[in-house]
This record gives C-alpha cells, sequence and structure tokens, in this order.
C-alpha cells in the first residue's frame, strides 16, 4: 500500500492529535526491533497461535547471483541464520523480552510506553486500509503492580480512542468487550469500539487489551513490592492503525469524493480566484494573502489555489474529491461586491457572504462541519440498530436492513461460531454498561442475560 502525500497528511494528523492525547495520559514514546528471534515469539504460546498463520519468517540474510543464470539472485544457502526471525504482527514479545531487563522493583513501575511503527501480517486477501500485508500503527505496552492499575490503564485507553474517533473523526462508536472467541491472542479480556459503516457493515476500529499476567509469566518479568515480596506485573496493550483511514474513508464520504472532518483535514480551506487579466488576478492577490494569512493566524489550514495551468472549474471539482472542507471562490465582480462565495463539502451548498469579517464566520463554519459530520453518521448508526428476538428475524435484517443487530446469546463459543458460520455475522462486542434483561438465544433459545451486538463487519 502507497500512501500518497495528501493522504499521508491525513495519517500525520491523526497521529499528532493521538500522540498528544497518550502523552497527556502519561504515557512516552519508545521504539524497538522490526524482527523478532522465534524462540522470543513462541514464549506466549495463545499469542504465537494466534498469529501463526500470518507471519512473514526471514531464514536467510544474503543473496547470490544464481551461477546457472547470470544476471538473477537466488537465497545463498551458506546464509542460512541460525534462528529464523519473524518480521513483526505486533511487537508484546520483544517488548515484555525487553521489559525483563527494565523492571526490577515497584519503582519501575508503571511503565508506560507507546510505539508508532510498522508491522506486517500476511494477508491472503487484501483490502486497502482495512486488511494489508504491512500496515502503519502504533501499539502502547504497559506494565503494572497490580490487576486493578492495569485494568484502569486499559479502560483509559479505549476511551482516549472512543474520544478520538468520535470528536476528531467524526464517527460514532460502541465501546464493548469481545467475546472469547474475538479476544486478541494472549489476553484475558479485548476492550473495543465499533463503528458503523455506510454500508451497514462493522469495522473494528480500535482495541485495549488487558493481558493479566500472561506475557509476564511468559517472560519472567517479577518485580519486587514494597513488602520486599516477588511478583509478576500485570500488563496491557493497546492499538489503532491505518484502518482508520479506511473508517474515515467509508463514514463520510459520497460519490463526489472523499468528505473529511475538518479537524483531520490537510486543508480545511481551499482559496480559487476567478480571474480574466492579471491585473485582476493582482487586486484578488491582495485581498487573499490578508485572508489566508488571517485564517492560519487562527490555525486554519488554508491553500490557496493560484495555479495558472488549470481552469477554476476544475479546481472546484478536484478540491471537492480531496474533500477539502471548505471553499472560497474570488473573482473581480466580488471585489467589487465585498463578497465571496463560500461552499461547504458535508452538503455541497453554497453561499455568498461578506468578506469582512470572514474569519470568523469560516472558523464557525468549520465547526458546523464537524458537528454536522458525527450528527448524519450518528443518526444513520441509530437508524441503522436493529432489536431482534428470533433467529428468522435475525437473518432476515442481516440481508435486507444491514447493521447493528441486538440480540440475545447463551454466551456459548459454539453457539457464537455456529451463527457465524450461517450468517456470516460476528459478536461485534458484549456493550459496556450493558442492560440486563431475562431473554432465550436467537439460536439455541437457552435463557440469556443480556443483547450483544451482531454485524458483518469488514
Amino acid at each position: 500500500m502507497v500512501i500518497k502525500p495528501y493522504g499521508y497528511g491525513i495519517w500525520e494528523n491523526m497521529q499528532k492529535t493521538l500522540d498528544k492525547m497518550f502523552k497527556d495520559t502519561g504515557h512516552v514514546n519508545a521504539y524497538f526491533p522490526l524482527f523478532i528471534p522465534k524462540s522470543l515469539f513462541e514464549a506466549e504460546e495463545k499469542n504465537a497461535e494466534g498469529f501463526a498463520k500470518e507471519c512473514a519468517i526471514v531464514t536467510h540474510y544474503r543473496l547470490k547471483t544464481d551461477p546457472n543464470n547470470p544476471g538473477k539472485l537466488m537465497v545463498d544457502p551458506e546464509a542460512k541464520l541460525e534462528e529464523e526471525l519473524i518480521v513483526r504482527p505486533t511487537s508484546e514479545a520483544i517488548i515484555w523480552n525487553t521489559y525483563k531487563g527494565w523492571i526490577q522493583s515497584y519503582r519501575d513501575l508503571p511503565l508506560l510506553i507507546n510505539q508508532w511503527a510498522n508491522v506486517v501480517r500476511w494477508e491472503m486477501r487484501t483490502r486497502l486500509f482495512l486488511r494489508t500485508a504491512e500496515f502503519l500503527w502504533q501499539e502502547g505496552h504497559t506494565a503494572h503492580a497490580t490487576k486493578e492499575e492495569a485494568i484502569i490503564e486499559t479502560e483509559k485507553m479505549l476511551n482516549v480512542y472512543a474520544d478520538f474517533v468520535e470528536n476528531w473523526m467524526a464517527v460514532p462508536v460502541v465501546k464493548g468487550i469481545k467475546t472469547a472467541n474475538e479476544r486478541f491472542a494472549g489476553a484475558d479480556e479485548t476492550y473495543c469500539i465499533e463503528a458503523l459503516m455506510q454500508d451497514g457493515k462493522a469495522l473494528q476500529a480500535g482495541t485495549s487489551h488487558f493481558l493479566g499476567q500472561n506475557f509476564a509469566k511468559a517472560f519472567d518479568v517479577q518485580f519486587v513490592t514494597k513488602d520486599n515480596k516477588k511478583e509478576f506485573v500485570w500488563a496491557t496493550s493497546w492499538g489503532v492503525s491505518t484502518r482508520l483511514m479506511g473508517a474515515l474513508i467509508m463514514s463520510h464520504s459520497d460519490d463526489h469524493g472523499l468528505v473529511l472532518p475538518p479537524k483531520l483535514a490537510p486543508i480545511q480551506v481551499v482559496i480559487v480566484p476567478i480571474y480574466k487579466t492579471e491585473e485582476g488576478l493582482a487586486k484578488i492577490n491582495e485581498v487573499v494573502f490578508k485572508l489566508k494569512a488571517n485564517l492560519q493566524a487562527k490555525g486554519i489550514s488554508t491553500k490557496y489555489d493560484d495555479s495558472d495551468t488549470r481552469k477554476p472549474g476544475w479546481k472546484f471539482a478536484e478540491h471537492e474529491l480531496k474533500g477539502v472542507p471548505v471553499r472560497i471562490g474570488i473573482g473581480e465582480r466580488d471585489l467589487e461586491n465585498g463578497t465571496v462565495e463560500l461552499a461547504r463539502r458535508d452538503t455541497l451548498t453554497k453561499e455568498t457572504v461578506a468578506i469582512d469579517g470572514i474569519e470568523v464566520v469560516i472558523e464557525n463554519l468549520l465547526n458546523a462541519i464537524q458537528t454536522n459530520l458525527f450528527n448524519r453518521a450518528k443518526e444513520r448508526q441509530v437508524q441503522s440498530t436493529y432489536l431482534v428476538d428470533t433467529y428468522a428475524d435475525f437473518k432476515t435484517t442481516l440481508d435486507e436492513k444491514p447493521g447493528f443487530v441486538l440480540a440475545h446469546w447463551d454466551g456459548t463459543p459454539e453457539t457464537e461460531e455456529k451463527i457465524k458460520e450461517e450468517t456470516k455475522a460476528t459478536i461485534r462486542c458484549v456493550p459496556l454498561n450493558n442492560m440486563q434483561e431475562a431473554g432465550v438465544c436467537i439460536y439455541s433459545g437457552k435463557p440469556s442475560t443480556q443483547r450483544v451486538l451482531f454485524a458483518r463487519a469488514y
């Protein structure tokens, strides 16, 4: 997957925002190796087993010229590694092997570390942004003295993700806990945020894992307590990836192209001049340069597209395609009238407004667009969430009204797997603070105490 500069600008804005949120909650960044010795990767058995089918493996460290085919290269059989290396699909193994040397005492805890990195998971069927063999992400890995502290951390980071996705990406989410079948390999509990795309499919937008003492025991990470006793530390890990780019695209965009929430748009305002003469352009420039400086002083990312290689109509279409939230068109007649044409990407509407005081108008408009995108997505989520009580209605709803389905489940992995096999729908999560109600499982007819969130998903 190649991420072009404009798209990478969106990822940079995501990264910048999340990085601040992590640091505001006490975390620091570090970096760990891409290559993981196989023996380390195997140390936590559930984690290794869970990722085994997706691992890329380095077996040799050198190529050489093929003696039977000059100009071609082959693996040098004499350059076989003594121990194979796993190209990281996730970093728990290498990080916890490192933590063993960093953690000796309760004074070393909590250890709150994040890294921004790339990982490789050998996907057989790739889908841009959602499932690619290599992707960008962040992964937090923390160590704590008590179980309670680790659970608080796990929930805190889930809330950080939910805050970011809802308030920056303008995408509503459901916070919940994964079932045992869907849990991260090696975790005691996996917390998640689930988003609903425009086509009615769910997308896991972020996860936060309570790892218990599983990795601490696998890598013998112990600390001396205040009572001078040795105990294993408690762990969490949490991450989001460039999958969020896919969520952004599928949540807001339309047939005209990308639609971006202003808080993450690389360009929030684009100004396009409309002129016939160089003299006319000079007059427009005089106004625009001052306007651009005023907008940038307010922290509003502004582009003045005064290139002379494309006509205004082409520029309008191009910036609409790229999802720039606000477009300003300004011509010589506008200067005479003291007005500009203001177009908003989310509603594709235009209005004529006075140039005087336009900075405040644009600032308010960007906030209105951010709010509108969230409200629109929230309304769609509410309208596409259904309560069903029978298996027949469950299957009909999935086929005819795609979205979230709240239904009773008997709590067994066997029933969950049967439903998945027969309908391709999975339990996205058991919502946090879920309402308890007596019912019967839609599949088995056995007693149930709550509804869980089903959907077909990416």
